[in-house]
């Protein structure tokens, strides 16, 4: 396993999160096999929401840690809030509701502090001012560590910027071999065409300017949750390349994915959510090599991208 240096304690981090938005249906004893899975092949990240599960993620791995304490210290646990799920959905960045949202996260989880907290998508209606207001008394509070975003561009992060003192360490983007929408502008830069339009303000760019993880999510989809293009028909070609290239190294095609998201030249990690034990110990190998330039590339267009 690959780390990278995060946050102000300077935390090893794994190139491999374990995401936890799938287990609301596990057992308690089912979802304890899944982080020692994680943690013996040296996965010690793990991503939340208050939303998944309507709290019940939480709850489930609250009830682990409550039942093996000794495993607290050895994970670096993330959380998402400002997502409101009523009558409709809708987002709130309010400084009483992040503050109501960290409270019940702790609980559930029964912690006495996360390690990060991302605001979950962006809001409108955001008040900067009252966003680090919270910030602040989270982190006074020793309730919050670390701070970030998730599915932000770069203008958004800059109105937080410019109130927030805590620095932004993340940014949650979805990213895939088979959604990449963030580096197709990029490729057609002042050509006419579609994918010559900037729709998300360079945001891959950006986070690497500023030193921000990226954590990629939906690492192994295609479009917003469509599913899962390893062995899918509709990527044919696609799934010839990751096929090669898996037996050349020795892994699986959803191993060979996941290190396509890595080869990107930035602070990466690859959030993973499956619940099976055995393909998390499979896709956690994704660090043990690195592709080739050409290999990369092999790929993006296989996908059926272009370039110019």
């Amino acid at each position: 396993m690959k780390y990278i240096p995060f946050g102000q304690d300077d935390k090893e981090l794994s190139e491999i999160v374990l995401g936890m938005m799938r287990i609301s249906d596990k057992s308690v004893k089912e979802v304890e096999e899944l982080v020692e899975t994680a943690l013996s092949v040296g996965i010690n990240a793990f991503d939340l929401a208050d939303i998944y599960g309507r709290g019940r993620c939480e709850e489930l791995l609250g009830l682990v840690l409550k039942n093996r304490p000794d495993l607290r210290e050895k994970m670096w646990i993330q959380s998402k809030c400002g997502i409101r799920i009523e009558e409709f959905t809708y987002f709130d960045f309010s400084k009483e509701y992040i503050l109501q949202s960290v409270d019940g996260i702790l609980e559930r989880l029964q912690v006495d502090y996360l390690d990060s907290l991302l605001l979950h998508r962006p809001d409108a209606l955001m008040e900067a001012e009252q966003v680090a207001e919270a910030f602040e008394i989270l982190q006074k509070s020793g309730k919050v560590r670390d701070f970030g975003v998730s599915n932000q561009n770069p203008m958004m992060m800059e109105l937080l910027k410019k109130e927030v003192k805590q620095p932004l360490s993340i940014n949650q983007l979805q990213l895939s071999a088979a959604f990449t929408p963030g580096f197709e502008s990029g490729f057609h830069v002042n050509m006419e065409g579609d994918k010559a339009a900037l729709r998300d303000g360079s945001v891959f760019e950006y986070c690497k300017l500023n030193d921000m993880v990226i954590q990629a999510w939906s690492v192994l989809q295609f479009g917003y949750f469509k599913g899962n293009f390893v062995g899918n028909e509709k990527f044919q070609a696609l799934n010839q390349v990751l096929d090669r290239l898996a037996f050349k190294y020795g892994v699986t095609p959803s191993t060979i994915a996941i290190s396509w998201i890595l080869r990107y030249p930035a602070k990466m990690q690859a959030v993973v959510g499956t619940t099976n034990p055995k393909h998390l110990r499979e896709v956690s190998q994704a660090t043990n090599f690195s592709l080739t330039r050409k290999e990369w590339y092999e790929i993006y267009l296989a996908a059926g991208n272009n370039l110019p």
